[in-house]
């Protein structure tokens, strides 16, 4: 079983921003522990900042891993410019490089990840679209019904219309976007910008 947060709870918050500001707080809690509490208690009072710390360090760990502004860009630039196939077999090595199994499918997924027990179906094939539709989302979900899937993910470089976001988060479908592209395809080979 998964442990979902909120998207805006104050850790999930935190997770998303800048991992020094997670840092700044833990520091403030363990100053104003030190400087308002009895010298006997003012260990339990800096314990409070421990959380803060720990997501200090797990947002610093994200924000390590992620590829930069330029990366990204040359990522979309590689992508943009591949056919169908290619883009495919990138994907396909890139997921296995994570521990998946990959299946390639017909019909509103076009492949079936599998992990741990968990099967995921994806859709691609509109990656290039300038904006991501219900329809798209719609068709995958059907599929997600029909192989009796918990989780879906489509890859969209464009934009998702507000529709699109709204099925996708009602629908346990995950949408991924540029800068998780670049992160999924770190290691491939996309030709020579991406080596720049």
């Amino acid at each position: 079983m998964k442990f979902r947060m909120s998207e805006n709870s104050l850790f999930a918050i935190l997770l998303r921003s800048s991992w020094w500001i997670s840092l700044a707080i833990a520091a403030a809690i363990a100053l104003a522990a030190r400087l308002a509490l009895p010298p006997d208690l003012a260990p339990f009072g800096i314990m409070g900042a421990f959380p803060f710390l720990v997501i200090a360090v797990l947002a610093a760990r994200r924000q390590w891993r992620a590829p930069s502004a330029a990366r990204v860009q040359q990522t979309l630039a590689a992508t943009g410019a591949m056919g169908w196939r290619e883009f495919a077999l990138q994907l396909e090595q890139a997921w296995r490089g994570e521990g998946y199994e990959v299946t390639r499918r017909e019909g509103g997924a076009d492949f079936a990840l599998s992990k741990a027990g968990v099967a995921t179906l994806v859709s691609c094939k509109r990656w290039k679209a300038a904006s991501l539709g219900v329809e798209a989302l719609r068709e995958l979900r059907a599929a997600m019904a029909r192989a009796e899937a918990r989780e879906g993910l489509c890859i969209a470089l464009g934009e998702v219309t507000p529709q699109a976001g709204a099925f996708a988060k009602a629908n346990g479908i995950r949408v991924l976007q540029a800068a998780e592209l670049a992160q999924l395809l770190r290691g491939a080979d996309l030709g020579k910008s991406w080596a720049q």
